[in-house]
Formats: C-alpha cells, sequence, structure tokens
C-alpha cells in the first residue's frame, strides 16, 4: 500500500459504477475503478428500454461506451476483484486480489446475481440468454415475450407474482416448480386461477433447445416455452458494505439516504445493490446522485477551488 489516497474508489464496473465514475472525473477528482468483469448489464443480448437506442443495445456494447466515456476523463479502470473494505480514521482500506488502496469515499455498484434454474449448466445458460430463450427481467424485455408461450421456473409469491406481471403480455403462462410440488398459499393460487396461469410441478433440472424453444423437464412430461424466466431470487452482492458495518436489509440490500449515503460516513451505494428497481436507468440515476454527493461532501472537507 503506497501513500497515496484517492478522493473516490468506486467497486463494480456496470452502469452505476461507470456513470458515477464519469461524473467524478468530471468534478476533477481522483479516482479509480475496480472492476471484476461480472456486470449483469453486459449479458444483456439486448436491451429495448433503455432510452436513446431504438433499435436496442447490446449490453456488452452499452458498458463498453460508457467504459470508453469514463477513460477519456482519465477514470483508471482496473481489473480486479475487491476482497475486503474497512474504514481506518478518515480513509477507507479497499483491499484487492492485487494490492490494498486508500480512499477518502468509497462508492459500491457491485450489484446482484441472479440464481439460475436448478441443474442448468454454465454454457447452456449462457447460450439460452443469448438467444433470448431464458430472460430474467420482465419489467425489460416483457414486451418481447408478446403473446407467446412463456415458462416460469419459481413457485410462492415470488413466482406468483412474476407470474402475475407476464400475464399482462400474454395470456399463454406456465409456472413450473423448481423443486417437487409447488409451494402455495391459497391467496396466490386464488391470483393465479383469476389470471388462468397453468401450474406444474417439478422437479426441474434437464433442459434442451430445440430450435427456436427452450424445453423443460416437469413432473408432466417435457415441455417447451419460446421463453422462460426463471423467478428464484438474487444474491446480493453487499458483503463488502457488511464487512465495513453499514446497514443492510434483512435480504441483504445496502440501506442508503436520499442521496445514496449507507450508515457508515463516506461510504456510499448505488445500483441494484441497494434496494429498488433493477433497471439501467435507476442505477444510472443514482449513480448519479451519489457522485454528486460525494463530490459535495468532500468540498465541505477541503477546498476544491481551481
Amino acid at each position: 500500500m503506497d501513500d497515496t489516497i484517492d478522493d473516490c474508489i468506486i467497486v463494480g464496473g456496470g452502469p452505476a459504477g461507470l456513470t458515477a465514475a464519469i461524473y467524478l472525473a468530471r468534478y476533477h477528482l481522483s479516482i479509480r475503478l475496480f472492476d471484476c468483469g461480472t456486470s449483469r448489464a453486459a449479458l444483456i443480448p439486448c436491451t429495448h428500454n433503455h432510452a436513446g437506442y431504438p433499435e436496442g443495445i447490446a449490453g456488452l456494447e452499452l458498458v463498453g461506451r460508457m467504459l470508453e466515456q469514463a477513460e477519456k476523463y482519465g477514470v483508471v479502470h482496473e481489473e480486479k476483484r475487491v476482497e475486503h473494505l474497512a474504514k481506518t480514521g478518515d480513509c477507507f482500506v479497499v483491499g484487492t486480489d492485487e494490492g490494498t488502496f486508500r480512499a477518502r469515499t468509497v462508492l459500491l455498484a457491485t450489484g446482484v446475481f441472479n440464481r439460475h434454474p436448478p441443474g442448468m449448466d454454465d454454457a447452456f445458460h449462457d447460450e439460452a440468454l443469448f438467444k433470448g430463450l431464458l430472460r430474467y427481467c420482465p419489467v425489460c424485455d416483457g414486451y418481447e415475450v408478446t403473446d407467446k408461450r412463456v415458462g416460469i421456473i419459481g413457485t410462492g409469491s415470488h413466482g406468483t407474482a412474476e407470474a402475475i406481471f407476464l400475464r399482462s403480455f400474454t395470456k399463454d403462462v406456465t409456472l413450473i416448480s423448481p423443486t417437487d410440488d409447488h409451494d402455495l398459499e391459497p391467496e396466490c393460487l386464488a391470483k393465479l386461477d383469476e389470471a388462468g396461469i397453468v401450474r406444474v410441478d417439478g422437479p426441474c433440472g434437464d433442459y434442451a433447445m430445440r430450435g427456436d424453444k427452450l424445453a423443460v423437464d416437469t413432473a408432466e412430461g417435457w415441455l417447451e416455452f419460446d421463453s422462460v424466466y426463471p423467478a428464484l431470487g438474487s444474491d446480493v452482492r453487499s458483503q463488502l458494505a457488511q464487512d465495513a458495518g453499514a446497514d443492510c436489509t434483512d435480504v441483504g440490500c445496502i440501506k442508503v439516504d436520499d442521496h445514496q449515503r449507507t450508515s457508515v460516513p463516506g461510504l456510499f451505494a448505488a445500483g441494484d445493490v441497494v434496494i429498488g428497481l433493477d433497471q439501467i436507468s435507476h442505477a444510472m440515476g443514482q449513480a448519479g446522485v451519489a457522485a454528486t454527493t460525494i463530490r459535495n461532501d468532500l468540498a465541505d472537507e477541503r477546498s476544491l477551488l481551481r
């Protein structure tokens, strides 16, 4: 660890982290961004609801453009995995797999990890995702399954909510239990019945791509769908915040105020790691708020006059 103290270290190279990096660099602050290459946005085959791209844009291209813009203003982008975070005195100590760094402030934009369908290997998963046979975000791409045959792997209140949401795009919706019999309360059963949503027991664990269909093995045999949505929840990547002593929700989302401050002074969070709508536009908005607050808080501590 050298004597350098950055104004801000950003952890996460998705839309939130990169937006914050652009803002902070244009505020003439010294920053660096650590990215281990696991942004969910980079996995999006093509997003059609991100404003400004009438024909849609691939997530990898969008993130690449944002990184190019950030580097234009001098952002130091480093492919490092942050392994621990602590506050010591007036600064943060950020430990990575390739050294330790210090910063006056830290912005966590570490996102979440969508739980994959049970028994689906990574290579199959990524190919199905690329082809649009597997989808995770009905808010993003429900429009693309309009009047198509849709399967949802999930159960309980979460699976029910996703099925009801997708029912507004198509009448052909099947809710498949990921394990054995469905675990559905009477209230959920009533909602599913009212919407005419078919229920099929599991377990599911075998899958096949058959032309432009994704087939799922269920208790009732193989079923084919135009697209399948896993509704299995997500793992929130908030361990660094917890290590630093920040308050989190029961499911691990980092708690922040209206300016994206956590309960630890100088520690900020933005994007999907914070509770809210998991959307690129929302993450970018939070990042702009966080970056401007970081700038203003630092200005209160020392002059930023040129």
